[in-house]
Protein backbone atom coordinates (compact mmCIF):
# COMPACT_ATOMS: atom_id res chain seq x y z
CA UNK A 1 0.00 0.00 0.00
CA UNK A 2 1.37 3.44 -0.98
CA UNK A 3 0.81 6.35 1.37
CA UNK A 4 0.07 9.73 -0.12
CA UNK A 5 1.66 12.83 1.27
CA UNK A 6 -1.08 14.80 2.99
CA UNK A 7 1.16 17.49 4.50
CA UNK A 8 0.11 20.84 2.93
CA UNK A 9 3.44 22.46 3.91
CA UNK A 10 5.45 20.34 1.47
CA UNK A 11 5.63 21.67 -2.06
CA UNK A 12 6.06 19.32 -4.97
CA UNK A 13 7.60 21.77 -7.44
CA UNK A 14 11.17 22.97 -7.45
CA UNK A 15 11.95 26.53 -6.36
CA UNK A 16 11.80 29.21 -9.05
CA UNK A 17 13.62 32.50 -9.22
CA UNK A 18 11.72 35.77 -8.82
CA UNK A 19 12.30 36.53 -12.51
CA UNK A 20 10.68 33.26 -13.56
CA UNK A 21 13.02 30.94 -15.43
CA UNK A 22 15.88 33.45 -15.85
CA UNK A 23 18.36 31.48 -13.72
CA UNK A 24 18.43 28.55 -16.12
CA UNK A 25 21.01 28.01 -18.85
CA UNK A 26 19.06 26.38 -21.70
CA UNK A 27 20.56 24.77 -24.77
CA UNK A 28 19.48 27.66 -27.03
CA UNK A 29 21.81 29.99 -25.07
CA UNK A 30 24.90 27.85 -25.70
CA UNK A 31 27.24 29.06 -28.43
CA UNK A 32 28.08 26.23 -30.82
CA UNK A 33 28.28 27.86 -34.26
CA UNK A 34 31.86 27.58 -35.56
CA UNK A 35 31.60 30.67 -37.77
CA UNK A 36 30.42 32.84 -34.89
CA UNK A 37 33.20 31.50 -32.64
CA UNK A 38 35.81 32.30 -35.30
CA UNK A 39 34.32 35.76 -35.76
CA UNK A 40 34.52 36.31 -32.01
CA UNK A 41 38.24 35.63 -31.96
CA UNK A 42 38.94 37.79 -35.02
CA UNK A 43 36.49 40.69 -34.62
CA UNK A 44 35.38 40.48 -30.98
CA UNK A 45 35.94 43.05 -28.26
CA UNK A 46 37.75 42.09 -25.04
CA UNK A 47 37.20 42.71 -21.36
CA UNK A 48 39.44 41.21 -18.70
CA UNK A 49 38.93 40.68 -14.99
CA UNK A 50 41.45 38.25 -13.56
CA UNK A 51 41.17 35.27 -13.88
CA UNK A 52 38.48 35.51 -16.61
CA UNK A 53 38.54 37.19 -20.00
CA UNK A 54 35.35 38.00 -21.88
CA UNK A 55 35.31 38.21 -25.67
CA UNK A 56 32.01 39.47 -27.09
CA UNK A 57 30.51 40.44 -30.41
CA UNK A 58 27.19 41.95 -31.44
CA UNK A 59 25.62 39.42 -33.83
CA UNK A 60 22.27 38.17 -35.08
CA UNK A 61 21.00 34.67 -34.32
CA UNK A 62 18.39 32.65 -36.20
CA UNK A 63 16.54 31.85 -32.97
CA UNK A 64 15.15 34.43 -30.54
CA UNK A 65 17.93 34.21 -27.92
CA UNK A 66 19.58 37.48 -26.91
CA UNK A 67 22.90 36.00 -25.80
CA UNK A 68 24.81 32.84 -26.61
CA UNK A 69 27.68 31.80 -24.37
CA UNK A 70 30.69 29.50 -24.57
CA UNK A 71 33.25 28.82 -21.81
CA UNK A 72 36.86 27.76 -22.31
CA UNK A 73 39.47 26.30 -19.97
CA UNK A 74 42.86 25.88 -21.70
CA UNK A 75 44.41 22.44 -22.02
CA UNK A 76 47.85 24.03 -21.76
CA UNK A 77 47.20 25.12 -18.15
CA UNK A 78 44.95 22.25 -17.04
CA UNK A 79 46.30 18.97 -18.37
CA UNK A 80 43.62 16.77 -16.81
CA UNK A 81 40.18 16.83 -18.42
CA UNK A 82 38.60 16.59 -14.97
CA UNK A 83 40.18 19.92 -14.01
CA UNK A 84 39.12 21.63 -17.27
CA UNK A 85 35.55 20.40 -16.84
CA UNK A 86 35.49 21.63 -13.24
CA UNK A 87 36.67 25.12 -14.23
CA UNK A 88 34.10 25.28 -17.04
CA UNK A 89 31.33 24.20 -14.66
CA UNK A 90 32.31 26.92 -12.21
CA UNK A 91 32.24 29.56 -14.96
CA UNK A 92 28.89 28.36 -16.34
CA UNK A 93 27.36 28.39 -12.86
CA UNK A 94 28.69 31.89 -12.11
CA UNK A 95 27.28 33.11 -15.45
CA UNK A 96 23.94 31.40 -14.84
CA UNK A 97 23.53 33.06 -11.45
CA UNK A 98 24.54 36.51 -12.69
CA UNK A 99 22.93 36.61 -16.13
CA UNK A 100 19.82 38.55 -14.98
CA UNK A 101 22.20 41.54 -14.71
CA UNK A 102 22.63 41.44 -18.49
CA UNK A 103 19.31 40.18 -19.78
CA UNK A 104 17.36 42.98 -18.12
CA UNK A 105 19.69 45.75 -19.32
CA UNK A 106 20.85 45.14 -22.91
CA UNK A 107 19.50 45.69 -26.37
CA UNK A 108 20.67 43.58 -29.28
CA UNK A 109 22.11 40.09 -29.61
CA UNK A 110 25.56 39.14 -28.37
CA UNK A 111 27.89 36.16 -28.52
CA UNK A 112 30.14 35.66 -25.48
CA UNK A 113 33.19 33.53 -24.84
CA UNK A 114 34.50 33.35 -21.29
CA UNK A 115 38.17 32.30 -21.18
CA UNK A 116 39.76 31.19 -17.93
CA UNK A 117 43.27 32.69 -17.74
CA UNK A 118 44.41 31.60 -14.27
CA UNK A 119 47.09 28.99 -13.62
CA UNK A 120 45.55 27.44 -10.52
CA UNK A 121 42.24 25.78 -9.75
CA UNK A 122 39.84 28.56 -8.72
CA UNK A 123 37.23 28.62 -5.99
CA UNK A 124 33.63 29.38 -6.88
CA UNK A 125 33.76 32.68 -4.96
CA UNK A 126 36.75 33.83 -7.01
CA UNK A 127 35.04 32.97 -10.30
CA UNK A 128 31.71 34.46 -9.20
CA UNK A 129 33.32 37.76 -8.16
CA UNK A 130 35.23 38.04 -11.45
CA UNK A 131 32.09 37.16 -13.44
CA UNK A 132 30.03 39.87 -11.71
CA UNK A 133 32.72 42.48 -12.35
CA UNK A 134 33.05 41.41 -15.99
CA UNK A 135 29.31 41.56 -16.65
CA UNK A 136 29.04 44.96 -14.97
CA UNK A 137 31.98 46.26 -17.03
CA UNK A 138 30.32 44.88 -20.18
CA UNK A 139 27.09 46.70 -19.34
CA UNK A 140 28.91 49.98 -18.71
CA UNK A 141 30.84 49.70 -21.96
CA UNK A 142 27.83 48.71 -24.07
CA UNK A 143 25.48 51.28 -22.56
CA UNK A 144 28.13 53.94 -23.12
CA UNK A 145 28.61 52.88 -26.77
CA UNK A 146 24.87 52.81 -27.52
CA UNK A 147 24.38 56.30 -26.09
CA UNK A 148 27.10 57.83 -28.29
Amino acid sequence: MVEENTNPNLKESSPKSPQGDSFSFPKKEKLKNKKVIEALFTEGKNLKQNPIKLIYLNTNFSDESKIKVAVVAPKKKFKKAVDRIHVKRLMREAYRLNKPLIFNNIEGNFAFIFLYLGNTMPSFNEVDKAMKLLLEAFLKKELHETKD
